[in-house]
């Protein structure tokens, strides 16, 4: 014992704060040894000692990657705050349901019935702040608290349309489902959200409204393009990457790839973000070596245009397939497609002169000389459709 003492035993406090900490510093091992040591000391304690525990450790194991665990600890959050109306001071609210919605094993109804439990604790939430129920925070504070939880309160009506055009797309009321849903979601905003108009033309396009879900999308591209990557108002990785995969299904291809090469620097090291750059490069070349075979007299373009995005796209796929295999990435059917466009390349375009990591600027500049031509494609398409 030094000094002849025990080492004194953290407070609860201190162990949570020590988490926190430990979590904002990226050190989720060492902040989980602190939240099981707080849970430990409040689990039997009150709803307001042990809720922020509980909520603290499946956050934790989220980020670990631990679903299992995750899943464990947010059903025992439930069980202390059932219906989501313990304040979210306290450490309730709906978080816990909308985790596990999207934590679900059995998926489907069971998501949707987690989905619809968040949405009646936002509502409720929202509900508390409108009433003027909530106390020591200023008129500001308030309003942007507000806007998060109307924010959230949309993407879990969104949420919910996902789950009824996946695993729900067989139930006789799905597309109603989603119209309502999408509708409502839209209606929840002061402001409608880029990833409410990314649901909307999800939607569209899976009833073939190709001209509504283009409009959709740039509504959406437009909330955001122009702000600086750090602010809040730009979506997140994962729903820029969902945009990307959008706007190349709605045939706005040089959308997609302005968002895809926003994404790759922001994290060169994702092998989704340059997959989808190559493929989106292969999808243009097509096109454009579909004018140069059939009209390319009326649109002036050349074979060297087609040629330089199959160049782009083998350079993106082959750097999508370099990370893949050093992060051990585990995505089979993204392999597969890639190592196929990858072949089918080669034969096009013969041996490669350079590295696939090399020059990355220098295919960006070639992108941008292209661009203007595949949108004089869509546009006279779009006049051919009228």
């Amino acid at each position: 014992m030094a000094n002849g003492q025990l080492k004194q035993k953290e407070t609860a406090e201190q162990l949570y704060a020590a988490a926190m900490d430990l979590m904002e510093q990226s050190q989720p091992d060492e902040a989980l040894k602190k939240a099981e040591s707080l849970w430990s000391q409040v689990k039997n304690h009150s709803v307001a000692e042990a809720l922020p525990a509980v909520n603290l450790l499946g956050e934790i194991n989220i980020e670990l990657g631990a679903v299992d665990e995750a899943r464990i600890y947010f059903e025992e959050a439930v069980k202390l705050d059932p219906e989501g109306k313990v304040p979210e001071s306290m450490g309730g609210g709906a978080e816990k349901f909308l985790w596990l919605a999207q934590l679900s094993e059995e998926g489907g109804k069971v998501s949707v019935e987690w989905f619809e439990k968040g949405v009646l604790a936002l509502q409720h939430e929202i509900a508390t702040i409108e009433n003027g129920q909530i106390s020591g925070m200023d008129e500001e504070a308030l309003l942007m608290l507000r806007v998060e939880k109307k924010r959230k309160l949309a993407n879990a009506l969104c949420g919910i349309v996902e789950v009824y055009m996946t695993d729900l797309s067989w139930e006789e009321d799905a597309e109603a489902r989603c119209e309502i849903l999408v509708t409502e979601a839209m209606t929840v905003e002061d402001e409608t959200s880029p990833e409410v108009l990314q649901t909307l033309a999800s939607v569209r396009l899976s009833q073939d409204r190709k001209d509504d879900a283009q409009a959709a999308l740039a509504r959406s591209l437009q909330t955001w393009k122009d702000l600086d990557p750090e602010d809040a108002l730009v979506p997140d990785f994962p729903t820029r990457v969902s945009l990307a995969r959008l706007l190349m299904e709605a045939e706005m291809e040089s959308d997609a790839m302005h968002v895809l090469q926003r994404l790759v620097q922001d994290d060169d090291r994702s092998v989704e973000a340059w997959y989808l750059g190559g493929w989106c490069q292969h999808l243009v070349a097509d096109k454009l070596r579909a004018v140069v075979d059939e009209h390319s007299m009326t649109h002036g373009s050349t074979p060297e245009s087609a040629e330089t995005a199959l160049k782009g796209s083998r350079n993106w796929l082959n750097m999508a397939l370099k990370l893949y295999a050093q992060l051990d990435y585990e995505d089979d059917r993204l392999l597969e497609h890639a190592e196929e466009l990858v072949a089918s390349l080669d034969v096009l375009l013969g041996p490669e002169e350079k590295a696939a990591d090399d020059g990355q600027e220098a295919d960006w500049e070639e992108w941008d000389g292209i661009e203007d031509e595949i949108d004089v494609f869509n546009e006279d398409e779009d006049m051919q459709d009228a």
